[in-house]
């Protein structure tokens, strides 16, 4: 009796919670009108930074764990981040990354396995979203965001910086996207021209579906035990006492590696630094282990791109072992595409700075800025973006 007690409380509590943030499934979404608000962002909406920081670490935690139990949920918080942006529409300026696409995934019938993973990392995000409103809250954008970002670094992959504060969309609107966008059923030609509705360049689709393709290829090459080793921690908290067997002596390539962390500058002029990023082994571990890494994320890229130019005497890869992906970032009609594959391929360090500025910029498609300083900042400046007229090799 109290278990089914506590099991009716905790549905009370996420209904509550879905009616209040327009985060509904099923049959409560009744509406199925395209959304037709801009976002709205202010990076200063959680206040406190002590709490904002304590919070994301909260949200990223829940995904790393909801990951480390099905592995192939890594790919679906990455997809919700990516189909979140492409709600834009640059043309009307309506929609974007407001967290819809939460409403979209969870009124789907469909039960192929792309569609529930899907909803199982949206149900991770609205119930890390449900705890933490007790304490400060997250809004589900931001959830989504950071969801996608979390997936990335789980991997072995870089961090990315997600500007907070966006507010959710309006309640019981559907945004104007087919879901099974990045499930492998649409074709590559519907793919690229949700990209360019969104204003997004073909430089950006290539680096933001190269992250989809390595999340993807790594999360199908590491086994189950892979992915419990990457939940044990590696360092002590701050502040807290431990043995001295959780420390261990600083080499100099990890002195040379925090010294690269710091090199580069993150100010592009106007972006405002509300945003989260700790250190990389802060939750454990990534799973890529000795599959990919920061100085390597590359690498399914770059067996993507031999395969295309062959060299004598070298192992060929299959491109089709890589799916859809392969055929978008392939497609005749998108050469600018195939250009910075071979970029990518060649120079990680490019990559990685193009898949940082590609991910900020997705997740803050049609954003309008809000609330005293930044309002005034940064209202009505257009967003950086990655043009593909700078190709240079």
């Amino acid at each position: 009796m109290a278990n089914r007690a506590a099991t009716k409380l905790e549905m009370a509590d996420r209904r509550h919670f879905l009616g209040q943030a327009a985060i509904l499934g099923g049959s409560l979404l009744v509406s199925t009108n395209p959304a037709q608000a801009s976002v709205f962002l202010d990076p200063a909406m959680y206040g406190d930074q002590e709490n904002r920081v304590a919070a994301v670490d909260t949200l990223r935690e829940k995904v790393r764990r909801a990951i480390l139990q099905n592995p192939e949920l890594a790919t679906s918080f990455y997809q919700l981040s990516i189909l979140d942006g492409l709600t834009y529409n640059a043309k009307t300026g309506t929609g974007g990354p407001d967290g819809g696409v939460l409403k979209l995934a969870l009124s789907s019938k469909a039960t192929d396995d792309y569609t529930k993973n899907l909803q199982a990392a949206c149900n991770t995000l609205i119930d890390a979203s449900i705890a933490l409103k007790k304490y400060t809250a997250i809004t589900i954008p931001d959830a989504v965001a950071i969801g996608g970002a979390e997936a990335v670094q789980a991997i072995g992959g870089p961090t990315l910086s997600v500007q907070l504060g966006r507010t959710e969309g309006p309640k019981g609107k559907l945004p104007d996207l087919d879901l099974n966008l990045l499930s492998g059923k649409a074709s590559p030609d519907n793919v690229i021209e949700a990209f360019k509705r969104s204003g997004l360049t073909d430089r950006e689709m290539t680096a933001l579906l190269g992250g989809l393709l390595t999340v993807d290829s790594v999360q199908k090459t590491r086994s189950t035990d892979d992915w419990r080793e990457s939940v044990k921690p590696r360092y002590v908290e701050r502040g807290k006492m431990g043995r001295m067997s959780d420390y261990k002596r600083l080499t100099d390539d990890d002195i040379a590696a925090m010294e690269d962390e710091y090199d580069e500058d993150p100010d592009d002029g106007w972006y405002i630094a509300d945003s989260f990023g700790t250190k990389k082994d802060a939750f454990g571990a990534r799973v890529g282990g000795d599959t990919v890494d920061e100085k390597n994320f590359n690498k399914f890229l770059k067996e993507l791109n031999d395969a295309t130019s062959p060299k004598k005497g070298k192992t060929v890869t299959d491109p089709s072992q890589f799916g859809w992906i392969a055929s978008v970032l392939l497609n005749k009609d998108a050469p600018a595409g195939q250009a910075w594959l071979n970029k990518y391929a060649t120079s990680n360090l490019s990559y990685i700075k193009d898949l940082g500025v590609s991910f900020n910029s997705l997740t803050q498609l049609g954003a309008e800025y809000t609330g005293g300083k930044y309002e005034n900042l940064l209202k009505n400046k257009p967003r950086k973006s990655l043009n593909d007229d700078d190709l240079r090799f």
